[in-house]
């Protein structure tokens, strides 16, 4: 009933990782019995292994299941005791499809459940919250809304015969802030078919929820239904007519978003908190390593400025000895010079008090 679907980078973006944990369900139910689940499959996707003409059928819909085929409704039975006690005995199909969705809804809550609490058990603050300078932005995120406001009702968003230009497109941006929500969806196009995808994005990141693909939405509803893990995030949901060179195409869609129960959010948020305290804690403890060492880095740095420094005021020092006896020696040996010239020069010329 649940399996993760496949994400890719998006060129646009620089990390490969993606922190969206998103769950397909899908479930198929054939004359009225529920089939096995095939994971990861879109309703209107084709499959990799060969399906029969049947399970195509049933697969280009909603989940829901299918009515009984042919069955003659049960007429009661009277026996000679049962006239005696006035009493008959039953069956309708009424209650066989009650029983059966109602079995559905059991499973299909399950399936919510288990792949919530998968995702919330894989949450990984992203590199943005955990740089943050303050403790508030990814305690928000752990919190989930405030139940004392919150309101579960779910978010339909609807549109009916939207025309989508020759070689145009429309992107419907849906905004999901309740981690665990439900994402419903039913997209028709009259006459032609229509290319339709669905990504996610969150933060730096994009998720493929859906390819890209052409898809004959005028020859039945391509309907399909699928979990949001991480929050905030937004739903792109696209609807691409550049193939088409000479035909506008009209569409209509129905996207309903049903934010979990008080009780899931409740739960989720412990779990998320256990995973926050987990990562938070690994941090903190490869921080205080680094810590360590950058404090040791620079108390040996410091040291060695200091010794540097004591050695630069005794050089300082020298320096202006040596300065001092430059300027000594250079008049020295100019004295010197001007003494050797007038001691040549008398005895060339004489001295001017001789005759």
């Amino acid at each position: 009933h649940a399996a993760k679907i496949q994400t890719r980078s998006n060129p646009k973006y620089t990390s490969p990782q993606i922190h969206l944990h998103i769950q397909k369900m899908t479930e198929k139910m054939t004359n009225g019995t529920k089939a096995p689940a095939q994971a990861a499959i879109p309703p209107e996707s084709k499959p990799d292994t060969e399906i029969s003409p049947d399970e195509k059928d049933t697969a280009n819909h909603p989940i829901t299941p299918s009515p009984p085929q042919d069955e003659p409704p049960s007429t009661p039975t009277t026996t000679d005791d049962d006239e005696n006690s006035n009493s008959t005995s039953t069956t309708t199909p009424t209650s066989a499809d009650d029983e059966r969705l109602a079995r559905k809804a059991a499973q299909e809550a399950k399936a919510v459940a288990e792949a919530t609490a998968t995702a919330d058990a894989a949450y990984v603050p992203s590199p943005a919250l955990l740089s943050a300078s303050s403790p508030l932005p990814l305690l928000r995120q752990v919190d989930g809304p405030d139940l004392r406001s919150y309101n579960g009702s779910p978010s339909v968003y609807t549109a009916k015969s939207i025309p989508i230009a020759v070689r145009g497109r429309l992107d419907v941006p849906i905004y999901v802030t309740s981690g665990g929500s439900v994402v419903e969806y039913s997209v028709s196009a009259e006459w032609y078919d229509i290319a339709f995808g669905i990504t996610a994005e969150r933060d730096d990141k994009e998720t493929i929820v859906k390819e890209m693909e052409r898809v004959d939405a005028h020859l039945a509803a391509i309907t399909g239904k699928f979990l949001v893990g991480s929050v905030p995030c937004v739903l792109i949901f696209s609807f691409d007519n550049e193939y088409s060179w000479l035909r506008e195409k009209l569409i209509t869609y129905k996207i309903v978003v049903t934010p979990p129960s008080k009780e899931n959010v409740s739960a989720g948020r412990r779990r998320r908190a256990n995973s926050a305290l987990k990562i938070v804690s690994e941090d903190k403890a490869s921080a205080v390593t680094r810590l360590d060492k950058a404090t040791k880095q620079k108390t040996d740095l410091r040291e060695e400025v200091d010794k540097l420094e004591k050695e630069l005021i005794e050089r300082k020092k020298s320096l202006e000895v040596a300065e001092k006896e430059e300027e000594w020696l250079r008049l020295r040996v100019e004295l010197r010079q001007e003494q050797t010239d007038m001691l040549k020069k008398r005895l060339e010329q004489g001295w001017e008090d001789e005759d």
